[in-house]
């Protein structure tokens, strides 16, 4: 088949030109049908593909009646509101958190932060106390503060840990064991980054979506909400003229410039694509001392843009 083809066009491009890549799979919907690693497959860091993981909660709370999109971040925490808040703080919604735009205007929370103990000990605090800049809802700003607050608010809804709480209903249905997953100083997973995964469970996820949620005929997720999280919600302007990547955001899922493509993406190339037009999933890792522009362009010229 010509995806075959082309899998093998790019495993030979990460050769020839040295490119740093771990591993790469391509999937339909039930089964891995090419699998190439150019190191020994491990779990590893998927940074902020973890997001999407995050965000299939909130899709399983959603459909339980746990919570609302319209939800809002203060009344589910009203203990950490300061005194004479900025009104639009009181605005913020899981919508706005889902779709980066909090209002908080920055990049909050990010790895680099956490490492540096930023926000400790308690994160809620933190970021209910820094100052808005803009309305909730107005503007795209990629935030790993925004998803955290949104997995606290799952766990608020549901009474579990985010971990706890998905693991029957994703992790242990995808055979996918117990996560490794970076949690906070007070204990609650990191809903935007820091889960570890070998390449062809990461891309699971991408599997499910594919087949509208549901995984070996049982269905997990509501087909409205895959819809809905891989759908464009929200725009992202551009930064950089060359990342042709930067195109529009669903619910903490990234919009690919390829027909109702979208993907997971996590730093330095944690990416699972989903081509739903041509049956298909791929998957890449990489390193973090590599060049991932180059890989993403060579993805795009040698394969994605192809198929």
């Amino acid at each position: 088949m010509r995806a075959e083809k082309l899998f093998q066009d790019f495993v030979a491009y990460v050769n020839e030109h040295q490119l740093f890549v771990e591993g790469i799979a391509a999937a339909d919907e039930s089964r891995v049908l090419l699998e190439h690693h150019f190191v020994p497959d491990h779990a590893r860091n998927i940074y902020s593909h973890t997001k999407s993981y995050m965000a299939t909660a909130v899709g399983m709370a959603l459909a339980e009646g746990r919570l609302t999109l319209e939800d809002r971040l203060a009344d589910y925490f009203p203990e950490y509101v300061p005194e004479d808040p900025d009104p639009r703080l009181l605005q913020i919604t899981l919508r706005d958190l889902l779709t980066m735009s909090s209002g908080f205007g920055h990049a909050y929370l990010m790895g680099e932060d956490r490492r540096k103990g930023v926000g400790f000990p308690d994160y809620l605090t933190y970021m209910m106390h820094l100052p808005m800049e803009q309305t909730p809802g107005t503007a795209f700003e990629y935030s790993t503060a925004d998803s955290i607050l949104a997995g606290r608010m799952v766990e608020k809804a549901v009474g579990e840990n985010l971990a706890a709480y998905l693991y029957p209903r994703l992790f242990r249905k995808l055979e996918q064991g117990w996560p490794q997953w970076e949690n906070d100083p007070m204990g609650h997973p990191i809903g935007g980054g820091g889960m570890y995964m070998r390449l062809t469970d990461m891309m699971k996820l991408g599997q499910l979506y594919l087949a509208d949620g549901k995984w070996k005929g049982e269905r997990l997720l509501d087909s409205r909400w895959v819809r809905e999280a891989t759908g464009r919600q929200i725009g992202t302007p551009q930064t950089d003229p060359e990342d042709i990547w930067r195109c529009g955001y669903g619910y903490q899922f990234w919009l690919s410039p390829y027909p109702d493509a979208y993907r997971a993406d996590g730093a330095f190339g944690q990416i699972t694509t989903v081509f739903p037009k041509e049956g298909l999933v791929v998957a890449v890792q990489c390193p973090e001392w590599g060049d991932f522009a180059k890989v993403r362009l060579a993805l795009h010229t040698v394969f994605f843009s192809q198929l």
